[in-house]
């Protein structure tokens, strides 16, 4: 009687075995964001950094590349404060703009008309496949009638392709 006992329990308990088997994948990304040129602050005035190059800067640009039209949209948001400067004593008033600087693909022509703006931030539905290129301009205005003080300024665009 005991060895039917233990026969059953070992058969049932090797019945309830059981394992986790891992399934691994990986996605590529179907849009690509590449850096395409540094932006550079002029000073035109004592209390004004801009990257307009009326004032002397250079407008940072990104390119998009996407892959599958209709996936995805770029997030572009344009700086309000900085990433690295002397000590600042006052309030920096900023304003920044995006626009479409060069496209692969003429139906592309709609992406300003249709791009959606708020607070510092601009997205665009990339509903065309192909590669977009983005121009980023950004002002920052010190205090009033205060200069800003020498040294090194920084700020930072920050530009995503999100999955609709």
């Amino acid at each position: 009687m005991k060895m039917k006992t233990f026969l059953a329990a070992a058969v049932f308990s090797a019945s309830v075995a059981a394992e986790n088997v891992p399934i691994n994948g990986t996605v590529e990304g179907q849009c690509v964001v590449i850096p395409d040129i540094s932006g550079v602050y002029g000073n035109p005035s004592s209390d004004k950094l801009s990257t307009a190059p009326i004032d002397g800067g250079v407008k940072p640009s990104v390119r998009f590349d996407v892959i599958i039209a209709d996936y995805y949209k770029a997030v572009i948001t344009t700086p309000n404060q900085f990433s690295a400067a002397p000590a600042l004593n006052d309030v920096v008033n900023w304003t920044g703009d995006v626009s479409v600087k060069e496209v692969t693909d003429p139906l592309m022509s709609d992406y300003d008309t249709n791009k959606v703006e708020y607070n510092d931030t601009t997205e665009y539905d990339l509903t065309v496949a192909g590669s977009t290129w983005f121009e980023m301009g950004s002002t920052a205005e010190y205090g009033y009638n205060k200069p800003f003080p020498a040294g090194q300024y920084t700020a930072v665009v920050e530009a995503n392709c999100i999955a609709k």
